[in-house]
């Protein structure tokens, strides 16, 4: 579910023992198969998708991954996740909960003395529960006017897709306006909420909040293509381009592969590709990266009241898909990249999927193929 879009309506954006998954298997992929080949005949450029579950890894792709050249799109590209990496930073967040090193009923203000005053935001009377389910009230710094005009149209975009932007200075955006609603009193969606969770971490451990996602999640998991590029404005290869119309119906694709990723900081800056994320989710689902109470406290959801079938835990949604499956994961959208993890319950079966370009598709239809009308799997050379 795209919750981002759906729901705010507002500007695209945004462990113990290693796992070593089973290769990708060649042939025909499951349900995601058929979504991803209907995506493009709706006008996305190219989309890729990896399955896991127990009859083994199975992935696909469709389209083209460069427009210039026609080099078709590969499902070991890699590509911006967007905020599928509040996910991971969730997860981080409990296992300092789990290693008693915070509370989740902590007020903001503990960590991070100040930073959440103005216009009748006050950190002290907002808990890091809050942060990770988003009924903080904190207003989205995406909704500022000036932001979305800079980094969000096309001269914006062109102008500014450079720049590096502090993760401080992206909260200030946010503090500039009344916050959204009481603590508590509601729910929506907010990046200020994970670019302060980021800053938690970076607080409690004395270390960058990648550093610890890379340590903790990345390396234990041997999810090797997957990094937090802080201000590095490529996509390490393999990968392909990505563009975006930015918002104009039926207008031109402009190639988008470049940004500096520090607009998104722990709310969004993610590079990663199928194969991994299907990996991550399913290790954090099965249990292996949270003791059982902490991942219970993940799965606590709010109901999203925009979004029927959509509730919220901590970095994680529960989907109710259209057959009455319920999947768990995340989805993401920055200029060019819309992508989605989706979930069983037990971590078992999983699925992601990318679009690389903004403006068509639908990644929960895919999910709905998948989880819903699996088609027959085939074991092709295995």
């Amino acid at each position: 579910m795209r919750v981002r879009t759906a729901v705010a309506g507002t500007a695209v954006l945004l462990l113990s023992a290693a796992l070593a998954g089973p290769a990708l298997a060649a042939g025909p992929a499951p349900g995601a198969h058929t979504a991803t080949r209907a995506a493009v005949a709706a006008g996305v450029p190219g989309a890729t998708a990896t399955v896991r579950d127990a009859h083994g890894t199975w992935s696909t792709a469709a389209g083209v991954g460069d427009l210039r050249t026609g080099r078709p799109r590969s499902a070991h590209d890699r590509y911006r996740v967007a905020s599928i990496t509040k996910t991971f930073v969730a997860t981080v967040l409990l296992q300092l909960a789990a290693e008693d090193r915070l509370s989740l009923d902590d007020p903001v203000d503990t960590w991070l003395p100040g930073l959440v005053r103005g216009h009748g935001h006050d950190g002290r009377r907002i808990s890091l529960r809050r942060l990770l389910n988003h009924t903080s009230g904190i207003r989205d710094y995406l909704t500022d006017d000036g932001f979305r005009r800079d980094h969000f149209t096309k001269d914006g975009f062109f102008r500014h897709r450079y720049d590096t932007l502090a993760p401080r200075d992206l909260v200030a955006v946010a503090m500039r306006h009344a916050p959204a609603f009481a603590p508590g009193a509601s729910w929506g969606y907010s990046n200020t909420n994970y670019v302060l969770a980021g800053l938690v971490i970076e607080r409690v451990t004395g270390r960058p909040y990648a550093t610890e996602v890379t340590r903790r999640i990345i390396t234990p998991l041997r999810l090797t293509a997957t990094s937090l590029p802080g201000t590095r404005t490529g996509v390490p290869r393999p990968s392909g381009r990505a563009y975006s119309t930015f918002g104009v119906p039926g207008g031109p694709a402009h190639d988008v592969t470049a940004l500096n990723p520090s607009l998104a900081h722990a709310a969004g800056e993610m590079i990663s590709d199928s194969a991994d994320l299907t990996r991550f989710y399913g290790a954090l689902l099965g249990g292996r990266l949270l003791p059982p109470r902490r991942l219970r406290e993940m799965k606590a959801t709010v109901p999203v009241k925009a979004a029927p079938g959509v509730r919220y835990g901590l970095g994680l949604t529960d989907t109710r898909l259209a057959c009455g499956t319920h999947v768990w994961g995340h989805s993401g959208e920055i200029p060019g990249s819309v992508s989605e993890a989706a979930a069983s319950a037990d971590g078992r079966h999983t699925l992601a999927v990318n679009f690389d370009g903004d403006w068509a598709g639908d990644t929960t239809a895919v999910a709905e193929k998948e989880f819903c009308q699996p088609e027959t799997r085939v074991s092709a050379g295995r």
